[in-house]
């Protein structure tokens, strides 16, 4: 029983009527112009395809731009009008998107037979061909929506600027023929597989459309269509490989080969053609008296051609071409026998060009000269004396050990570590007493003993917060201690009796024998100020004293109607 596909739709299977076919109304712009059209038909004639014999004139729908369908597909231009139907492109103003639509009258009598093909193409969903979005009978029309690439170029635009490179052509069969395996695995045929079908991407890849609707709409059927479509994969890669339509009629804007010679090989129409894809295109095109080359057998279905082209070797893409770079320009400038062009035997010896003069060699460029190198002399001499003046401060800095540099054999002055502070020992600790009384002199040892439990605690005064306003307390109180001799201070740390008590830390002279008085401490630690629980300071350059004085100018209150204050204990730093 002969092969029949679904794609193969007859006509009269549907309509009930004889076979029909329709003359063009006008050209195709989708490459199928009225002209391929009928070169098409004679070409295709006696290789197992079958056209409708008899031609009745169908009348087009009426349509313009600007006209929807079903409220949503706007028309927008009319690409092609055949055989009683027309093709659009659109846009689909619900998705805001450009479709394309095939267009037929509902009693044209293959319309039954495209709504069929495009329902049944739907149903594949292969993104290797153009998707069929919509197949749809209204208001006395038949119409069908496609997907539309505005950014696909057609196989015939890319064939009309030359031969594809053996990998693009290489990509062109695999991809195709692994498509069409799969649709036909379906029981989905094409049978009108041209270059106009055939739509590459911007991303290279090859995308069919037209599955099963494009012989629909033009009653193609076959009695084997997978030795057709195999048939039609191998003229594509044909076309692709010698840019030559591999039949005596001129197609698709191709030169047809010799009439009379016969089915010529790709490799002997065109120089440099790759040996193996030219035996694939031979072994596919196996219609029309032509044979496998190499004794090969013939691929007659699109599955035995995917496989053939899948054993091949894989054709890498081309390196890519870098620009040669320019020859080298030899100029005027440059000087001696390797620049100079060497004069021909024979020829006559080229007037010299007068060499120009040695820069500077006027009075003016003397001068320029000597003020030049009298300022370098200046800049030099002027580093040089920063420079020894620099290294003179540092020398005097590390014999004085003011600073905390030091220089290392190297020259390079580096900042010596840092030693924490440390508590200093303390000799002897007094009561401050500017008045000339003191008033808790026996106590005093308790603020420096190192116990949180003991206290230096003043007296309860009343009324006023600085003693009491007594005469001889109007410079307050506080504690005098006594690091035995000079030390380096550069800390204190005093805990308070009594948080709120106004209190500042003064040290005296580095020469002082024994201060009593305020004028006796001239050098401060803190700011006179309000303190918590805690005094404590650091000063950054320590300072050199043997009396450190916690002064107490004000006292808290008590909770007792009083105020009171004291210390508790007190570290020096250094």
């Amino acid at each position: 029983m002969a092969e029949r596909s679904t794609a193969a739709v007859d006509v009269a299977d549907n309509s009930g009527n004889d076979p029909l076919t329709a003359k063009a109304d006008e050209a195709a712009s989708d490459g199928v112009a009225e002209a391929q059209d009928t070169a098409e038909r004679s070409a295709q004639d006696g290789d197992g395809e079958r056209r409708d014999s008899e031609q009745t004139v169908i009348t087009t729908p009426e349509l313009h731009s600007g006209h929807k369908l079903a409220r949503r597909y706007r028309l927008e231009e009319c690409v092609t009008r055949l055989d009683g139907f027309s093709s659009w492109r659109a846009v689909d103003e619900k998705l805001r998107r450009a479709v394309g639509v095939h267009i037929l009258p509902a009693d044209h009598p293959r319309a039954r037979s495209v709504l069929a093909a495009a329902r049944s193409s739907a149903l594949l969903g292969d993104p290797r061909f153009v998707q069929v979005l919509d197949a749809v009978e209204e208001n006395d029309l038949v119409y069908v929506v496609h997907e539309w690439l505005p950014d696909a170029t057609e196989l015939t635009a890319l064939l009309a600027a030359g031969p594809l490179e053996a990998h693009d052509a290489y990509q062109l069969v695999s991809q195709v023929s692994q498509a069409m395996a799969a649709a036909h695995r379906e029981g989905l045929a094409h049978l009108r597989l041209t270059p106009s079908a055939v739509l590459r991407s911007s991303t290279g890849q090859y995308r069919i459309r037209g599955l099963a609707v494009n012989a629909a709409l033009r009653g193609i059927s076959a009695d084997r269509p997978q030795r057709t479509d195999t048939e039609a994969i191998g003229a594509l890669l044909y076309a692709a490989l010698t840019k030559r339509w591999p039949y005596e009629n001129d197609a698709y804007g191709l030169s047809g080969l010799p009439k009379g010679v016969g089915l010529i090989p790709p490799d002997q129409v065109r120089a440099g053609v790759h040996r193996g894809l030219s035996e694939i295109a031979m072994r596919a095109l196996v219609n029309d008296g032509a044979t496998a080359s190499r004794q090969e057998p013939p691929c007659t279905t699109p599955d035995e051609l995917a496989k053939a082209v899948a054993a091949m070797p894989r054709i890498r893409p081309p390196e890519p071409e870098f620009p040669t770079p320019l020859d080298f320009q030899r100029t005027t400038y440059q000087q001696g026998n390797y620049g100079r062009p060497q004069t021909r035997a024979g020829a006559a010896a080229t007037a010299a060009m007068p060499m120009p003069p040695p820069p500077l060699q006027s009075r003016t460029g003397k001068a320029l000269k000597w003020a030049v190198s009298a300022l370098l002399i200046a800049a030099l001499g002027l580093g040089s004396w920063q420079v020894a003046d620099k290294l003179l401060d540092q020398g005097s800095n590390e014999k004085t050990g003011e600073t905390g540099t030091r220089t290392t054999p190297g020259g390079q002055n580096q900042k010596k570590p840092q030693r924490p502070a440390q508590p200093l020992r303390i000799s002897d600790a007094r009561e401050f007493k500017p008045g000339g009384s003191g008033i808790q002199e026996d106590e005093v040892a308790n603020a420096v003993d190192d116990s949180a439990d003991t206290a230096w605690i003043t007296p309860q005064y009343f009324s006023f917060p600085n003693f009491g306003n007594l005469p001889d307390r109007k410079h307050g109180s506080g504690v005098i201690v006594d690091l035995g001799s000079v030390q380096n201070v550069r800390g204190i740390d005093v805990s308070m009796y009594r948080a709120g008590q106004k209190a500042q830390v003064l040290t005296a002279d580095e020469g002082a024998t024994d201060p009593s008085t305020p004028d006796d401490f001239p050098h401060r630690l803190t700011e006179l100020e309000t303190v918590g629980d805690t005094l404590k300071a650091s000063v950054d350059k320590p300072v050199r004293t043997r009396y450190v004085l916690v002064h107490i100018t004000e006292l808290p209150h008590d909770g007792r109607g009083g105020y009171r204050g004291g210390i508790s204990g007190i570290k020096v730093l250094g």
